[in-house]
């Protein structure tokens, strides 16, 4: 039944993906390519976040800094040197070996401490970037940032569409079969009780440190796919904000969920491209961030395991339900 279950969501998610698919050549609008387009990226950014929080139960404050390294190696490689394809597929392989090295340690480092003291220190190394940044002008011309040219496929929209959909769809895929292995089954036993884990034999910092790697590496490929998409980078990669959009993605849609962090990211961006459209139409809209604080508030109160998390929690129910009145009528024969 499971599998049955498995492959019919499998070609639902398929079935949407091809919707999505079809969306460039049957409807001609620029904002509604380049808002679906940050949706992708953003969905891929959550995701990443959410193997952390949802499935290992590590809150991280400064998951930014491999979105940023990503960000700054596709903008630095296609700035000094001539933007061609080998250049850029020299920066994808930059930014996850650089990922990958950096969360090693960053792990190996703070993932002995537990819950707020972790967030902090992750934290504080995200600043560190973030100053390094500002200060490395030679390199990244500090606050101002700069532009840079991208290799002639990316130069199109609709091309640029979707190849962030098919990463989105691929990655989606890479993680889901990644949670459902024998180390997916770990870690989620390590967000559930940590000691009883370790007692069971699991070297449990081990496992902690591959879903730290891991989730590092596609944050980064969200940095480059991010800043193709505007062409631009600056040091507002490594703030806290983009962290925060991260964790609001991933409790909105439903942590520990994958398909969450897609529907998070999708109602923050078209949230957040709706009410600064409406700021133009209304004076009140100016304040947008407090609507969107409002949105945000409604959404947990609502939704107070996220919007697939809910969901999940009510045909659970009803199952068990079910289930029970079943046995009813069997012990009433």
């Amino acid at each position: 039944m499971k599998w049955i279950h498995n492959n019919r969501m499998n070609g639902i998610y398929l079935l949407f993906a091809a919707f999505l698919l079809l969306i460039p050549f049957v409807y001609d609008s620029r904002s509604l390519l380049i808002l679906l387009t940050q949706i992708f990226i953003f969905s891929i950014f959550a995701m990443s976040y959410d193997l952390l929080l949802g499935y290992t139960g590590i809150v991280s404050f400064g998951h930014a800094m491999f979105f940023g390294i990503g960000a700054y190696s596709i903008g630095i490689f296609m700035k000094r040197f001539e933007a061609t394809t080998v250049n850029f597929v020299l920066a994808i392989i930059t930014t996850i070996v650089l990922t990958a090295i950096i969360s090693f340690f960053v792990g190996l480092l703070t993932l002995r401490l537990k819950s707020h003291f972790y967030a902090m220190l992750t934290l504080s190394l995200s600043g560190l970037f973030l100053v390094l940044a500002e200060k490395w002008r030679t390199l990244t011309y500090g606050n101002d940032g700069f532009t840079f040219r991208v290799p002639e496929f990316l130069k199109d929209r609709t091309d640029f569409y979707l190849i962030c959909l098919l990463s989105m769809v691929l990655l989606f895929f890479i993680l889901k079969r990644f949670t459902n292995s024998p180390l997916g089954r770990v870690l989620q036993a390590i967000r559930e009780n940590e000691q009883r884990t370790e007692s069971l034999g699991y070297q449990v910092l081990h496992y902690k440190i591959i879903a730290s790697i891991f989730s590092g590496v596609i944050a980064g490929l969200a940095g480059i796919l991010y800043s193709i998409s505007l062409r631009f980078v600056n040091t507002s990669v490594f703030t806290m904000d983009i962290t925060l959009d991260a964790l609001l993605m991933t409790i909105i849609g439903g942590v520990g969920t994958l398909v969450g962090a897609i529907i998070g990211a999708g109602l923050i961006e078209f949230a957040h491209h709706w009410l600064t459209a409406l700021a133009k139409e209304h004076w009140i809209f100016e304040r947008w961030i407090i609507f969107f604080g409002i949105i945000y508030i409604l959404a947990v109160m609502f939704f107070p395991l996220g919007i697939v998390g809910t969901i999940k929690n009510i045909k659970w129910r009803r199952t068990k339900q079910t289930s029970v009145v079943k046995k009813e009528k069997e012990l009433a024969r």
